[in-house]
């Protein structure tokens, strides 16, 4: 694979519709050269469950999680979804069975309408908000999470620049994500990055762990 030569750590995302879809993808890449993890993106519809999402209840999420987890020997993170009432019932639940990191939070459900037209805008009716309107709600849903589980939480949501990465990592992040950016500034990772290697000269720190989680009361 091309990744193999690139050095880096290449940590892949899944997503199915049934159980089975989950597991024999998670099965494929068993000893896949330069796969370092596996990420579970369980915002996806159930079909065998009248399409509920897997990640919408901590039952789900769990089951999913279990049976992925008893396939593979690579670290396994599970994206959460924010569309639930409680993501701390879900973070907890895929950290019972194993998960080894959660990472949050995945697209808001949200949708368009073209007024000229009197319809939605996105064939499927709804879509998925990323981007910077969704930071102060990634943000808190790190917050409360970090304070529940002892597994490793990777924040995401609106990051772009090395302050948004220092906010999560403060409220309890142990890494972060960046996503929508990348698609405006093909740099935008290298910037935050340079963004936070700056802010911990300036301030004296020599390691980022010491700040993990300063925020959180």
């Amino acid at each position: 694979p091309v990744w193999a030569g690139w050095q880096v750590p290449v940590i892949v995302n899944i997503a199915g519709e049934t159980i089975d879809e989950y597991v024999q993808l998670a099965g494929k890449l068993e000893g896949v050269l330069g796969v370092s993890g596996i990420e579970l993106n369980i915002s996806c519809p159930n079909v065998s469950a009248g399409g509920m999402e897997f990640g919408l209840t901590p039952e789900a999420a769990a089951q999913v999680t279990s049976a992925v987890k008893a396939v593979t020997t690579l670290p396994l993170i599970v994206k959460l979804t924010p569309n639930v009432t409680d993501i701390k019932e879900i973070a907890l639940a895929v950290e019972e069975v194993k998960a080894d990191a959660v990472c949050l939070i995945n697209t808001i459900k949200a949708m368009a309408i073209d007024i000229n037209e009197k319809e939605p805008c996105l064939g499927n009716i709804t879509g998925g908000l990323s981007g910077p309107a969704i930071k102060p709600i990634a943000l808190y849903m790190v917050y409360e999470v970090a304070k529940v589980v002892s597994i490793p939480v990777i924040g995401c949501g609106g990051i772009a620049s090395g302050e948004d990465a220092l906010e999560f990592i403060m409220a309890g992040a142990s890494a972060i994500q960046v996503g929508t950016a990348n698609l405006t500034n093909p740099r935008a990772s290298l910037d935050v990055l340079q963004g936070i290697e700056r802010f911990m000269k300036e301030n004296g720190i020599t390691n980022l762990v010491d700040i993990i989680g300063t925020a959180a009361k």
